[in-house]
């Protein structure tokens, strides 16, 4: 078929949340020429759910995010309302940040980063179809019957596709915040032959600040020690004014009214159909699935500075309206709450992930991908993780160069986007630190040391952030290197000094790098022996160093199994492998390897089902093709 096209385009984003900025910022900023279409552009970034970025793995993914060049952590930085590092009394594995936003301002300030952001156009519009030709996307046709051309389109439509918000008995067809839903878009997709899920997920009713008695409640600061998702962000702008969060619990006479009206939860009457998140659950699932605990808590999280607007944390609920008034009026602190906003759950169609591949280019369509909540995750970082390396590597197909794929040793994101196309996911996918095998090596405080080469090579770190880092990394490495070359001989002068400061004599010499790795020993001890660095070294370069330093084993196992799964990843599997010809493999794998098609042995080993069995044979069979393909 013949179009007429009146615009034309390198890449076409579809829809302008989390996931859609970091697509059409980070093509544009790798010189592709973007459109950025979404229903509605004052809904760009929108926080439909909590007024908050990061938490646990999510806040490292943030910063892998800013690492790589993308723009959710510098934005978070500039209109945040409170910092905190979570774990901080746990291992550096699991440490991560979370701020509280103020969620108009971070939508205005994301807003006017894309429209400021050359080679990127912004339009409101409905896009109805993705055109594909030859199996490939060539553009878009709009609700208006516009016509625009693309070399790859990115798709990012949140909880828009097909979307219906439900309340009580009451259910409509509608977007998040009763925005337009985007249902033609969803018709193609299943015309296009996409295999198409549906999820469900939630809000809690937000009620008015000044109708609270926060004076028995449990107030929530953050840190007063400075910290930032952006590695660019400085500690003198660091914000001391924040507002505080507040605690308060559900109790036996909250947990009645709900189990008093479940025949009216649109959960357990019939109404919700589609599958809700394990890991964010609503409160009517909460008390029914825990039914012995005596109270859950609640947050009580400020939407922004200029707002009377409280977000209560771990209310979810689509209860019809009287019941939610009179839930929250159970709650101590809340008994004479105004509800602004009612609570809701909303279904939305998902593209199930296993038909993607580990770039987020659909298998089906060449140069079509997908991302975020599209691809049947949950949470507005794991969007913009997703949306980063879609918008990268539709970059790098329409400029001709080699695809970026993360492994799950490189980054969170690697590990979640391994998850979605290797396992996919029966319920909206959440990144936890128990998913990742490696993380170890995953922290929040190395996020640049690990991917802002990579950002670099892609085109996405620019001049300013890769000197900046070009100083912190050698720092790093000078500093190393130094403690490595200082040696403490157990002298009589020394052991003086190393009992007086409370710690066991050396017995042998040791190298002031051997001496930091013992648990009561910090950096500044060290310092006291050898003297400072010859430059300035800040806190957060300080605690890099130190935790190298004194999980050098365990990173050095960990980088030991990393080297033996690459060599498993590096094991190609022909795309046009025919399953059925693999004798002794089990009839489970073989299904699954026709489902996955995955491209790499490593990728085959991670697959559910498929045992260390099915493995060798593939690899007995793969290595007898290749030296039949050798000998002819």
């Amino acid at each position: 078929m013949t179009y007429t096209f009146t615009e034309d385009y390198d890449v076409i984003v579809i829809g302008a949340g989390h996931a859609g900025v970091e697509a059409s910022l980070a093509a544009s900023r790798m010189g592709c020429k973007t459109l950025l279409a979404t229903i509605n552009i004052d809904m760009l970034a929108f926080m439909p759910c909590n007024p908050s970025i990061g938490g646990s793995a999510k806040g490292i993914v943030v910063r892998e995010i800013d690492a790589l060049g993308g723009e959710m952590g510098k934005n978070i930085d500039k209109t945040y309302i409170q910092m905190k590092m979570l774990n901080t009394g746990k291992g550096p594995a699991v440490r991560a940040l979370r701020a509280q936003a103020d969620k108009a301002l971070y939508a205005l300030s994301m807003k006017r980063t894309v429209e400021n952001q050359e080679n990127l156009t912004l339009r409101q519009t409905m896009v109805d179809e993705i055109l594909v030709e030859d199996g490939k996307a060539i553009g878009i046709r709009t609700a208006t019957n516009q016509y625009f051309s693309a070399k790859a389109v990115v798709v990012t439509t949140g909880t828009a596709l097909r979307g219906e918000i439900i309340l009580g008995d009451l259910k409509y067809a509608s977007g998040p915040n009763n925005s337009l839903a985007s249902v033609t878009l969803a018709d193609n997709l299943r015309d296009l032959g996409f295999e198409i899920g549906r999820f469900k997920t939630g809000t809690p009713p937000r009620i008015k600040a000044s109708s609270i008695d926060y004076s028995v409640t449990e107030i929530q600061p953050g840190d007063e020690t400075p910290n930032h998702f952006s590695f660019l962000s400085k500690d003198e702008d660091y914000v001391t004014d924040q507002v505080p969060c507040w605690l308060t619990y559900t109790n036996q006479n909250s947990h009645d009214i709900i189990n008093n009206n479940l025949h009216r939860a649109p959960m357990f009457s019939g109404i919700v159909k589609g599958v809700g998140p394990r890991y964010c659950p609503s409160i009517e699932d909460k008390i029914v699935r825990f039914a012995d605990k005596e109270r859950h808590q609640l947050f009580l999280e400020p939407e922004g500075r200029d707002t009377e607007e409280i977000y209560v944390q771990g209310l979810s609920t689509s209860l019809p309206e009287d019941v939610q008034k009179e839930l929250l009026h159970s709650i101590k602190g809340l008994e004479k709450a105004e509800m602004i906003r009612t609570g809701y759950a909303i279904e939305y169609d998902i593209v199930l992930p296993h038909q993607l591949r580990a770039t987020l280019e659909t298998k089906l369509v060449s140069g079509l991908f997908t991302a975020g909540q599209t691809n049947g995750t949950s949470g507005y970082e794991e969007a913009a993780g997703q949306g980063l390396i879609a918008g990268i590597n539709a970059a790098l197909k329409v400029q001709g160069k080699p695809e970026l794929i993360l492994k799950r040793s490189d980054a969170y994101i690697g590990v979640m986007i391994d998850d979605l196309v290797t396992k996919g996911t029966l319920e909206p996918y959440r990144l936890l630190t128990s998913r990742a095998e490696y993380r170890l090596i995953l922290r929040h405080d190395n996020a640049d040391m690990r991917l802002t080469p990579i950002g670099r090579q892609v085109g996405l770190v620019d001049d300013q952030r890769w000197t900046y880092f070009e100083i912190k990394k050698n720092q790093f490495d000078n500093e190393i290197n130094r403690l490595e070359s200082i040696k403490l001989k157990p002298v009589a002068a020394t052991n003086k000094k190393v009992e007086e400061m409370g710690f066991k004599p050396l017995a042998d010499a040791v190298t002031a790098k051997e001496f930091m790795r013992r648990p009561e020993v910090k950096y500044q001890d060290v310092v006291s022996f050898v003297g400072p660095a010859a430059e300035d070294l800040d806190a957060k370069l300080i605690e890099l160093i130190e935790t190298e330093i004194k999980y050098e084993g365990y990173i050095n196992k960990a980088l030991d199994q990393v080297e033996k799964m690459k060599r498993m990843e590096e094991k190609r599997i022909p795309s046009n492998i025919d399953w059925d010809a693999i004798d002794s493999i089990a009839t489970e794998a073989r299904q699954k390897f026709k489902k996955i098609n995955p491209e790499t042995i490593g990728q085959a080993s991670r697959i559910s089902g498929v045992n260390p069995a099915d493995i060798s044979i593939l690899m007995v069979y793969l290595e007898g093709n290749n030296k039949a393909r050798r000998k002819n």
